[in-house]
């Protein structure tokens, strides 16, 4: 070790508070700016995978961000429908691999309904293609089964085995209700930090199935119930005698043979599409936006994200240009301690002078430390930082959807780093040449 660097590294340690709190209080904002990086980083991941593994999602024509939103974030509305006949045929088609049909609409409590099949819980990733997991139950079978979303079962308390009514509309207070057909909850969802958990998932033809008479958007009215009898001048007709058994029997035959098979949905609101082959994907895109049939629009969801984030992404740069001012406020706190300090050191500069130290020396001497203040305060907010973050993992990904990778400093990470220690000895210039300044004699007079 240098004999300069030596002494001023025995200076700082015997001035060792002063010196703690400044390391501390530049640690503390590079914690901050390294981890509102960090988190920057992962949002912009997460977000971009807020749906993963899916290759293409398809709606009637709008545009692709809002189609993004309405399919994937559940805000807003679609335009129009999509026929159940072209679902069906990109579905049926040899280089589609998988599809998930999606049917929106309804709500409950404000939290939208999302009727679906069963390809949702099998094929739907999110994240870093992780899959959806039940924290409790199974997905549903039947048109009478619901499965929730993690933020629905937490907030409005509900658990496997309650029974829940959806409304007509998308209002948290609707007097357009579903009550004739209640759904009973037959699976939670693990916590996703996406859409996924302000879901209630059930199966695509409840959702027809429910809509049954509300084609005007209203309930239709039930028909009166028919009279029991025939008024024939003051009297009734007395009622039909009851059928025989034998009647009875061929009825239940009769009834089963024409029993209704269940119909298929007419119309969806979107579907999202998984390929076999990603070579086919624009290919495929192509040739679902220039569909005769049906205006269709089909986007690629990574494609899409990245430009909405584009839209979002103001105040994650504000977020970064506020960290950045705290990093300057604890720099600064560094310079005016050092200012501070200066005047009571005087006599010491002026020692050093007085043995053989040079002007120039005392300049390096003061920028070191400035040097070593800001370096033990990097090295202390990276750990405090990696510390941090390990610690808040579990939490940011269940909760925020933020998985978080604990590698090694990116070499974005090193440049910002590096860019602390410089301004940390950019800081010290100040000090530095204050101190060059003063003179032997200057430095052993007694001021009182």
């Amino acid at each position: 070790m240098s004999p300069l660097v030596r002494l001023a590294a025995r200076s700082l340690w015997n001035r060792r508070l002063t010196a703690g709190l400044t390391v501390f209080a530049i640690a503390v904002s590079v914690t901050l700016l390294l981890g509102v990086q960090k988190l920057r980083a992962e949002a912009r991941d997460s977000f971009a995978s807020t749906v993963s593994g899916v290759d293409l999602v398809v709606g009637a024509r709008s545009g692709p961000l809002n189609l993004l939103l309405y399919s994937v974030f559940r805000v807003g509305d679609a335009t129009a429908n999509v026929s159940w006949q072209s679902y069906q045929l990109v579905a049926r088609h040899r280089d589609v691999a998988w599809t998930i049909p999606i049917s929106l609409g309804d709500s409950h409590r404000g939290y939208r309904v999302l009727g679906t099949s069963g390809a949702y819980f099998e094929h739907y990733r999110y994240g870093r293609k992780r899959p959806l997991a039940f924290a409790a139950g199974k997905p549903f079978v039947g048109a009478r089964e619901a499965v929730l979303g993690a933020e629905v079962a937490a907030k409005l308390g509900y658990s496997v085995g309650s029974s829940i009514t959806v409304a007509h509309g998308l209002g948290e207070v609707s007097f357009a209700k579903h009550d004739d057909h209640p759904f009973t909850v037959v699976g939670i969802l693990e916590p996703t930090g996406t859409p996924v958990d302000r879901a209630v998932h059930v199966d695509l033809a409840a959702i027809d199935e429910i809509h049954v008479g509300w084609e005007s958007g209203m309930k239709r009215p039930a028909p009166a119930p028919p009279a029991i009898g025939t008024r024939v001048g003051q009297r009734l007709a007395p009622p039909p005698p009851p059928p025989s058994e034998a009647d009875t029997h061929a009825h239940d035959e009769h009834a089963h043979e024409e029993a209704p098979v269940p119909h298929e949905p007419v119309a969806i609101t979107a579907f999202l599409v998984g390929m076999k082959d990603r070579a086919g994907l624009f290919q495929m895109q192509r040739a679902l936006n220039e569909y005769k049939a049906e205006p269709l629009t089909a986007i690629i969801p990574g494609v899409a994200l990245q430009q909405l984030w584009e839209l979002v992404g103001v105040a994650d740069r504000a977020l970064m240009m506020v960290a950045a001012c705290v990093v300057l406020a604890g720099l600064l706190g560094m310079l005016a301690a050092i200012l501070t300090s200066l005047n009571e050191r005087r006599r010491e500069m002026a020692i050093l002078r007085s043995v053989g130290a040079r002007p120039a020396q005392v300049f390096a001497l003061m920028l070191l430390e400035s040097g070593l203040l800001a370096l033990g305060g990097v090295v202390l907010g990276l750990a405090g930082t990696y510390g941090l973050l390990a610690a808040a993992a579990p939490f940011l990904g269940a909760h925020y959807g933020l998985y978080i990778t604990l590698g090694l400093p990116t070499a974005q990470d090193a440049i910002i780093l590096c860019g602390v220690v410089l301004a940390g000895l950019a800081a010290g210039l100040l000090p530095a040449w204050r101190a060059y300044r003063n003179s032997l004699a200057d430095g052993l007079t007694i001021r009182t």
